[in-house]
């Protein structure tokens, strides 16, 4: 019962609907928002959560858009507060090298396994006489 109630106490009421001054604020609070990922639910980002921490974060987006903060420096502030789990699409560091590259790296090696397999396949098959060709196939 208490669990329930715990949950029920973290999705918001959002009352007062933010407004925006006009559809470029608009625009850019909405990619914003689409970038960020709420602290509270996992891989949902913060325009698709519920959460009440959420409801607040787009709030305070919103005013320091207001305030005149570039997008950079509300992600940077963002990360400041939450980590750099707060961020989709983290930044190319050192740290992250493996993140962005990795799945590349892991291409090109299984590229380089399949190529020198077939390689040494046809070199196989071209020092092979046909009698052991023959025998190959049997089995």
């Amino acid at each position: 019962m208490l669990g329930t109630g715990s949950a029920l106490a973290q999705v918001a009421t959002d009352a007062s609907p933010l407004t925006f001054t006009g559809s470029t604020e608009e625009k850019r609070f909405h990619a914003l928002v689409s970038e960020l990922r709420c602290v509270m639910c996992q891989n949902q980002s913060l325009a698709d959560s519920n959460a009440q921490i959420a409801v607040d974060l787009r709030r305070e987006v919103l005013q320091l858009m207001r305030q005149g903060k570039s997008d950079a420096e509300i992600k940077d502030f963002l990360v400041a507060r939450y980590g750099e789990f707060v961020l989709y699409r983290p930044q190319v560091e050192s740290k992250t090298w493996l993140l962005w590259f990795g799945p590349a790296v892991v291409l090109l090696a299984g590229g380089f396994i399949v190529a020198g397999a077939v390689r040494h396949r046809s070199r196989r098959s071209a020092t092979t006489t046909p009698d052991e060709r023959n025998e190959e196939q049997e089995w």
